[in-house]
């Protein structure tokens, strides 16, 4: 009886760790490049003028955003395992974002929009970087005025320092996409409207 017992119950925490297991996401996780850092397809690599880069989404009909990321950072893991490979998220990102990959302890010489070269970790310092990962959105070329840097464009723009959930980075994407910045709707009421109207639409 007792073999019958462990038995049973063997059977079942098996069937029930499958199931679970079965119901799980799997994303492909993207590679690791040789500075620490995840390199998912849809990064582009540049030479880092950030001006081009601004003129190259444009022409694409895209949106620059610049992630900072570091070595070991377990919130950047998390994006790139848990929320960036999510069809949800990962489909706005590769169909309509010229995305940017920095090292906030980096070394490639990256310019600035007011023409200054430095390197990756000193950029990080002049444009007030202090965290990972930190999204930052730029605006279309004609909204960037000659003279300012990369912080001060985005932060009339939009700037997303942390690790959020699925849904929160979509609407973000979305909101940027929408130019919601320009509007009286900011980011945090944009958000709770679109989720609160898509719990009321789950439970019609």
């Amino acid at each position: 009886m007792r073999f019958l017992t462990t038995f049973f119950a063997a059977l079942f925490l098996t069937t029930f760790f499958a199931a679970l297991f079965m119901a799980m996401p799997l994303w492909a996780e993207a590679p690791m490049g040789d500075d620490g850092l995840h390199k998912p397809d849809w990064l582009r690599e540049t030479f880092l003028d950030l001006s081009e880069d601004l003129n190259e989404a444009e022409a694409e009909g895209k949106r620059l955003l610049v992630i900072w990321e570091q070595r070991g950072c377990i919130y950047c893991d998390k994006m790139h395992k848990e929320v960036y490979p999510d069809p949800r998220v990962e489909s706005i990102i590769e169909e309509s974002y010229f995305v940017v990959q920095l090292n906030l302890f980096g070394d490639l010489e990256v310019t600035d929009f007011d023409g200054e070269t430095l390197p990756e970790k000193d950029m990080a310092m002049k444009w007030g970087v202090m965290f990972t990962p930190t999204m930052m959105f730029f605006p279309h070329p004609d909204a960037v005025e000659e003279g300012q840097t990369g912080r001060e464009i985005a932060m009339n723009t939009a700037m997303m320092p942390g690790a959020f959930g699925v849904n929160t980075t979509k609407n973000l994407l979305t909101w940027v996409l929408e130019e919601g910045y320009n509007g009286d709707e900011n980011f945090q009421k944009y958000h709770a409207r679109v989720f609160n109207a898509e719990q009321a639409a789950k439970s019609e």
